[in-house]
């Protein structure tokens, strides 16, 4: 069975040769993963998937709200979500685009969790950001709590190198951990500025002193630090925080750069190195193009690496007639083989299995179609709202970021 592309006609989708697995019934939201979702149930009562007048509701609703309402929708989003978002990106700019609409009382952000979070500390009190879906979590945010990291700062404490530590923090994170990070001077990235903030947070102390504890995603952490600022991968150690202690001993943090924390995206994870080279076999002179959130054997076999925004930019530069295999979740895959299939780019998946964000695709629209009427009944549903103390922490460290070069 292969999955095909959805467009406005047979003749305009494209094939992408990929296989499902037994995972491909979470890409429709009608599984639960346990160890990802929040298994929140949604406290109303949701449109049919079959309803045919899905489509005009939603744009009915929309229409009503007006300028009250500004819908963002993640570039992992399913073609249905994303054709009514007013703005698409990846997680920071659309919290960004957030913050730059003041005027708009209601933010439906089309994301996960963590998204919705970081839009509301950087938003106007007077804003409400809505999440169409709350077990629309994020395997990997969930991967770090604020209990664990606390317990890894008393480990650090205790071998002596918490003053030697600057925590940095992947967008991908709850707000209790941004807060953290910023409790403790430390600064937020993205897949695209991690070296920049890398480089702010070692130019903190004492030059070969200073360790960066890397949280949540270990692999951007590695990527980057080994492929863009040429540490080795003995600089490197992996904080586990299911094992006493992180699984390290004193001397290993001592003599570590940087403090990995255990966590991946379950997305990015699944690629191998044997997907490059299966690709590279079936389609001669094809460019490997993979997120940092890859494993680092992925990321080293690959030709380019970069952010979900560099891997669009990427594409639009790319001549006619050349071929891609693409390292990121498929519901963006499959947007830019449909997008660039008339340039004659040909556009595949790297991996030969469905590779959905599974929470993310729990955002559908019958979940879009009951937000947008609640709100335009007058009804405020799903609100997503981070506490005083946390939100100042948290917007600390994403000052941090915004103010490094």
């Amino acid at each position: 069975m292969r999955v095909v592309t959805t467009a406005q006609s047979p003749a305009d989708s494209v094939t992408l040769d990929v296989q499902p697995t037994p995972l491909a019934l979470l890409l429709l939201g009608r599984e639960a993963d346990p160890r990802s979702e929040r298994g929140v149930e949604c406290p109303g009562d949701l449109p049919s998937p079959s309803d045919p007048d899905l489509v005009e509701r939603a744009r009915a609703a929309k229409e009503r709200l007006g300028g009250k309402v500004f819908v963002l929708g993640h570039h992992y989003q399913r073609d249905e979500v994303i054709q009514f978002a007013d703005v698409t990106g990846d997680s920071f700019k659309l919290a960004r685009d957030a913050a730059a609409r003041p005027d708009a009382e209601y933010i439906v952000f089309c994301g996960v969790h963590f998204m919705a979070e970081s839009a509301d500390i950087l938003t106007t009190d007077d804003q409400k950001v809505v999440l169409p879906d709350l077990a629309a979590g994020c395997s990997m945010a969930d991967m770090a709590t604020a209990e664990q990291v606390a317990e890894c700062w008393d480990v650090l404490t205790e071998a002596g190198v918490a003053e030697q530590v600057v925590p940095v923090s992947y967008m991908n994170s709850s707000a209790d951990i941004k807060a953290f990070t910023g409790k403790h001077g430390g600064t937020i990235c993205t897949s695209s500025n991690a070296k920049r903030a890398l480089e702010w947070a070692y130019g903190q102390g004492e030059p070969g002193s200073t360790k960066v504890l890397f949280l949540p995603d270990q692999h951007l952490g590695r990527n980057t630090a080994v492929r863009d600022m040429g540490f080795s991968l003995d600089d490197c150690v992996v904080y586990n925080p299911h094992k006493p202690g992180g699984g390290l001993t004193a001397e290993q943090l001592r003599d570590a750069r940087m403090i990995l924390w255990r966590g991946h995206c379950s997305v990015h994870g699944r690629f191998s190195l044997e997907s490059v080279e299966d690709v590279r076999a079936r389609i001669p002179g094809v460019n490997v193009l993979v997120h940092p959130e890859c494993k680092h054997e992925v990321v080293a076999a690959a030709d380019y690496v970069g952010s979900t925004e560099h891997i669009i930019q990427t594409l639009e530069a790319a001549p006619a007639g050349s071929k891609w295999a693409i390292g990121t979740e498929l519901n963006l895959v499959r947007r830019l083989a449909n997008r660039f299939a008339a340039e004659d780019k040909e556009i595949v998946f790297l991996d030969k299995t469905v590779c959905f964000c599974s929470t993310m695709n729990r955002i559908d629209l019958p979940h879009l179609v009951w937000t947008l009427e609640s709100l335009a009944d007058g009804k405020l549903v799903n609100r997503i709202e981070v506490d005083r103390e946390t939100e100042q922490f948290a917007k600390l460290a994403l000052e941090r970021m915004l103010a490094l070069p």
